[in-house]
Order: C-alpha cells, then structure tokens, then sequence
C-alpha cells in the first residue's frame, strides 16, 4: 500500500510559501488516483514529492510501511519500484521507439524482451512505429513512447504528469481505456496529474481535487460530480450557473446553487427563474445555450438553438 501524508511543504529557497499542506491518502495495488486542479495548485509537485525528487519534512510517503526517502538520503533519486512519466518525458531521441522501451530490460534474454516490447507497443498504439527513430515522431506518440518505457520494467507505482496532453483527440480515450485497463490487470498503483475531468471520471477510482495547495474535495468520481459546493469545484465538470435559492424549489441551506448544464431545463410553465437567451453553441448532442438572469449568467443544455432575446422559464 502507498500511503502519503504531507503536513506542509515549501520549496527551500521559498519556505514562507506553501506549496502543499493537509494531504493524506493512501492507495492499494491496482489503484488510480487522479490529481485534478488548475496550473499551479501544486499537481506535479506532489508527484516530485511521491517520486522523491524533493526533500519532505513534514510528512512521509510509505510503500508497504517502509518509509520512502529523499534526495537528502539519496544520491540519485526515486525507487527502483517506481516510475515517474514528467511533462518533460525522458526519453532518447536519436533511437529507435523499441530502444527507448528496451533500455531497461533484461538484454541477456532477446526473445522474452523482444515480446516485453511488442506488447507495450500494442498498449500505446505503436507497433507500426517500432523501429522509427523517436526524434521523428510527432509530440503525442512521444508521450506514448514515455509511458511504454516508464512500463518496460513493470514497476509497481507509476505517476503520470498531464500523461496524455498532446495526444490527438480521436485517439486519446482508446488509449486511455487501454493503458489503465492495463494497469489494473498488472496490480499497478497510478497516480494521474491532470487538467482533463473528463480522464479523471471515467478511470480513476478517486479523485483528489486541489486548490492553492490545499485539499478541496476527496472521493470517488460520482462523488465529486454529485456533491460540489462552490464555482470552483463544478467548474471543472462544465459551465457553472450560480443561482439563487429562491428562484428554484430547493431544500438546500446553501446561499446559492450551483448547477451544470445538464441539471437545467426548460419549463412548460411559468418559474422564478426567468431567463433571456443569449447564444447557442453546437455540442453534438445538444446545444449549449447561454442565457442571463439579473446580469447573472446561466448555462443549460438544449436539443434544439434558441433565438437571441428570446425568454423561457427554467427548472431543475
């Protein structure tokens, strides 16, 4: 089991700013955590601070009950247990992809390397790129060449840093399936620093939601998405209404309410919550439509555009 506590850190050439206080959590074999939050809440930090790339002295990260040491212990830092795939991916450019995933394996054994290989390129959606030189590859098959090789010696934590950022679209979501399918299967404990919430519901088993350091919720999936409590924590689920009260039935003790598109429709008949039409966004599915309320901003999803000045009653 990882467990990590951090009761404060500073980096020390600063150590009047916090960088990070009030973390405790603790995963088994096979879980995923995501680390979700906007620039600078301290994501990769953390991952630094797990890896043992910064000196924690008010906290400890275990494996196991053992008590995981930093650079101030160590001449070169990390475990050989765990891997780490940073925002500036460590790999070799003037090599072949299968160079890069091989470098750590056995090399006195070809075939079972040569298998360990091909099976990480079929991971990564790679295999036609196997003897290309990785410095002619685009930045998203790069990231897939850094994940692949953080993997050639099966480790038993990996921390990915924002691990699928350049990767086009269309791609990323089968990758993603398939990597933390992966991971799963092989017992691998993962800890995802990431932007993207929608990464972050789908595959994680919890998500830590951080602001300015500090723990802003904990917890499964479902309940981030179905119990925020500020503009901050929903907005990383879509646009975010805030609304009185009294202009919808509620029961809450809440000064305001705070809703995602989908948590708003029209209503056949007349509601507090009057709104004026402002824009419709094409999403596929739906239309986003963008209305006002008191110079207050609403979102809701719509089957169909609405015209521009035009007012309907909503209801949850």
């Amino acid at each position: 089991m990882l467990e990590v506590t951090i009761d404060k850190f500073s980096y020390p050439n600063a150590s009047e700013i916090l960088i990070l206080e009030n973390l405790s959590f603790s995963l088994k074999p096979g879980e995923h955590l995501a680390v979700l939050g906007e620039s600078g809440c301290g994501k990769s930090t953390l991952l630094s601070i797990i890896y043992g790339l910064f000196h924690l002295e008010n906290g400890e990260v275990k494996w196991n009950e053992i008590k995981l040491l930093g650079p101030t212990h160590k001449l070169i830092p990390g475990e050989l247990f765990m891997k780490m795939v940073s925002q500036d991916l460590d790999i070799m450019p003037y090599t072949s992809v299968a160079e890069n995933i091989a470098e750590h394996l056995n090399r006195l054994d070809k075939i079972s390397d040569n298998a360990r290989v091909d099976e990480l390129l079929e991971v990564v959606e790679l295999q036609a790129f196997k003897n290309t030189k990785v410095a002619h590859l685009s930045g998203g098959q790069k990231q897939r060449v850094a994940i692949a090789r953080a993997l050639a010696k099966k480790p038993e934590i990996l921390l990915l840093d924002e691990p699928f950022s350049s990767i086009d679209s269309f791609l990323k979501n089968k990758l993603r399936r398939q990597l933390f399918n992966y991971l799963k299967k092989s017992n691998i404990v993962c800890i995802s620093a990431t932007h993207d919430s929608e990464e972050a519901l789908a595959f994680a088993d919890n998500i830590l939601l951080l602001k300015n350091g500090k723990e802003e919720m904990y917890g499964t999936p479902q309940h981030l998405f179905n119990s925020f409590s500020t503009e901050y924590q929903g907005g990383f689920f879509g646009e975010v209404s805030v609304i009185e009260p009294k202009l919808l039935p509620t029961s809450t003790t809440l000064k305001s309410l705070y809703l995602l598109p989908h948590q708003l429709k029209i209503s056949a008949e007349k509601t507090s919550l009057k709104v004026e039409i402002q824009e419709s966004f094409f999403k596929g599915s739906h239309y986003l439509i963008i209305a006002t309320i008191n110079s207050n901003t609403v979102y809701f999803n719509n089957p169909n555009a609405l015209v521009a000045g035009e007012f309907v009653y909503l209801k949850k």
